[in-house]
């Protein structure tokens, strides 16, 4: 049996074939429609999500499957004090695959440890967005037709951004990427991502300027700046306005730029960017549910 705790989890031939799939799901979306017949997915959400818990949702239902579970922490037994340990191995009697979303850093792999089921890090506090990252890459690989040989502007939120950390993680596996970490000092990368970089002799740069480096990137992922990892409203209000693409800042990128964001967008992506061929970030929340209908299917053997 095995689980999704890290992007990493996958060797770089086996997510090939995780994409590949995706790709004929997308393409043949008939002939996956009875997949998971019989088959049930837990979503134990412990925190607030749209678009994570809905995909997960809408690729078990589009391969045929049935879905059970809860979208807060309220909502469950964790209200009454049951380990994440008990949750689990409860939901292993119900279910056959399970998606979970928790605020703890680590929470899903106590889970997986204990789980009579596949687990899918959902999301673990500032940690991991596995199945986020996935999509990224899915994206950038269906789009832009490789993985490799690009220059990407990662703008925004880079202390706390959980989905920036798995996305640099996971994109160093592959030839000839070029970082460029676009952020305010407060809320730069961490130390320890550009030790690993200097480490591993892979090209970056940091700016506070996304006008500075707009000319040079084959890719822009935007994010936003994450109230919800603050500790004061102060610093948040400060912040949050400090990077705002509109269409006068995309007018100096190249024609085949693309600009995706994980989302939810709050005001760092200008809605009249929306119409621009560039910008593809409710593309990737579509590519989101394939590349969760293709993990399913690997995780429960069924492809």
């Amino acid at each position: 049996m095995r689980h999704l705790m890290n992007p990493l989890d996958f060797t770089v031939e086996e997510l090939e074939k995780l994409f590949d799939l995706a790709n004929d799901i997308e393409a043949n979306p008939a002939k996956y429609a009875h997949a998971c017949e019989g088959k049930k997915l837990a979503t134990c959400f412990y925190e607030p999500s749209t678009r994570t818990r809905l995909s997960f949702e809408a690729a078990m239902l589009n391969l045929g499957g049935q879905v059970l579970g809860f979208s807060d922490a309220s909502s469950s037994s964790a209200a009454k004090g049951e380990s994440v340990s008990d949750t689990i191995r409860i939901v292993s009697c119900y279910a056959d695959i399970c998606a979970m979303r928790h605020p703890k850093e680590g929470a899903p792999m106590v889970a997986a440890s204990r789980s009579g089921i596949p687990v899918i890090n959902a999301g673990d506090g500032g940690h991991q967005h596995p199945t986020q990252t996935l999509t990224d890459l899915l994206t950038i690989r269906s789009l832009k037709g490789r993985l490799g040989d690009f220059t990407i502007g990662l703008c925004g939120d880079l202390k706390f951004g959980r989905t920036v950390h798995s996305l640099i993680n996971a994109l160093i596996r592959y030839p000839d990427i070029r970082f460029i970490f676009i952020s305010p000092p407060e809320l730069k990368v961490p130390d320890y991502i550009t030790d690993m970089l200097t480490e591993r002799n892979i090209a970056y740069e940091e700016v506070i300027r996304l006008e500075d480096c707009m000319p040079n990137l084959d890719l822009l992922y935007m994010t936003r700046v994450q109230k919800e990892r603050f500790f004061n409203e102060e610093d948040y209000v400060r912040l949050k306005d400090f990077y705002i693409l509109d269409k006068n800042k995309l007018s100096a990128a190249m024609d085949d730029m693309l600009v995706l964001h994980p989302l939810p967008r709050v005001n760092e992506i200008s809605v009249e960017v929306d119409d621009d061929p560039r910008a593809v970030y409710f593309k990737q929340a579509q590519y989101g549910v394939y590349v969760r209908m293709a993990l399913i299917l690997t995780l429960l053997e069924l492809a």
